[in-house]
């Protein structure tokens, strides 16, 4: 086993990291004072991210790799911890999935059964896409729509023709692309990769243009019409809660029928410093330690600055 490193993307661009090779995973080690170590990409990887954890921490004790701490998670629909190791817990935004027409009568909400007919009615047509250069180009003129989206700096503005298709080539093998098209137009996508009897979400997001159009809408409906057919057990959508708890975004997965569910993560100390961090709950990320008040003034005072910088390169390209 030897010490490597891989490129891993952080706000949308690619930074090296320190990384080793165990059991046929690649560990990658992030973070400054605090070194974590995790497999790389675990959420997009078929089967147990670390089926014999014993044999697993041993190999990477041997590595070259310094990490105070290593963590790893269980995936839906593996939901009971059944390991030993520091447990806390991650919490997933997924639709349990059984029938569409349940979806559709008992989790979606009167407004997004109103949004989904509404982009039928207005010519938004929802529909599996083939991944080649015309859908790329039309992920390009979404991505280069803004340069802010969410009151933050937005990572893919302006990224070229080739980087957008290596970036959404990854896994290509097991992933689907849904695509809403307006007049032949991508107007919005979905991009979900099949992680065992589960789809988990890369990418969702739309042309803010064709907002009043409800896009969004329409291809969260089509994807659980997508998993019903192919029989998964869940949709998957990151997080559910997020640091603000009132995050329009938890909003959005809510009204369209998704539920959090809890997944145990384990942290396993490596080191005296990763054993002394860990009691002292350091290894949390520092926004955790904020206040929530504080939290959301933050959040405010970004989206005004991300506004104000974007003003200011208008006027100025003008």
């Amino acid at each position: 086993m030897n010490k490597d490193y891989v490129d891993i993307q952080v706000k949308g661009k690619p930074v090296r990291v320190p990384a080793a090779f165990i059991n046929g995973s690649t560990v990658i080690a992030a973070g400054r004072w605090l070194k974590i170590a995790n497999v790389m990409d675990e959420q997009l990887l078929d089967g147990e991210t670390v089926p014999d954890p014993e044999s697993f921490i041993a190999g990477l004790r041997d590595s070259d790799l310094r990490a105070d701490i290593f963590t790893f998670a269980q995936k839906l629909p593996d939901i009971t911890p059944k390991h030993r190791y520091h447990l806390e817990w991650d919490n997933a935004a997924a639709i349990p999935i059984t029938r569409f027409s349940d979806w559709w009568e008992r989790r979606a909400k009167p407004d997004v059964r109103a949004a989904v007919k509404r982009a039928k009615k207005l010519g938004v047509v929802v529909k599996l896409s083939e991944f080649n250069d015309a859908f790329v180009e039309g992920i390009c003129r979404i991505y280069n729509e803004s340069a802010v989206r969410q009151g933050k700096p937005f990572h893919h503005y302006r990224k070229d023709f080739e980087t957008v298709k290596r970036e959404n080539s990854t896994y290509l093998e097991r992933s689907a692309f849904l695509g809403a098209y307006y007049n032949e137009e991508l107007i919005g996508f979905i991009r979900f990769v099949y992680v065992g009897n589960t789809a988990t979400t890369v990418q969702v997001i739309g042309q803010r243009a064709h907002f009043d159009k409800k896009p969004m809408n329409a291809l969260i409906a089509k994807a659980v019409e997508v998993c019903e057919q192919k029989r998964l057990s869940h949709l998957v959508y990151g997080s559910y809660i997020y640091k603000g708890r009132n995050s329009s975004l938890t909003e959005f997965k809510r009204r369209n029928g998704f539920e959090q569910v809890l997944l145990p993560r384990y942290y396993i100390p490596l080191t005296l410093k990763g054993k002394i961090a860990l009691k002292l709950n350091l290894h949390r990320p520092l926004a955790d330690h904020v206040p929530q008040p504080l939290v959301v003034q933050l959040k405010r005072i970004q989206r005004l600055w991300s506004n104000f910088k974007l003003e200011s390169e208008t006027e100025a390209s003008s």
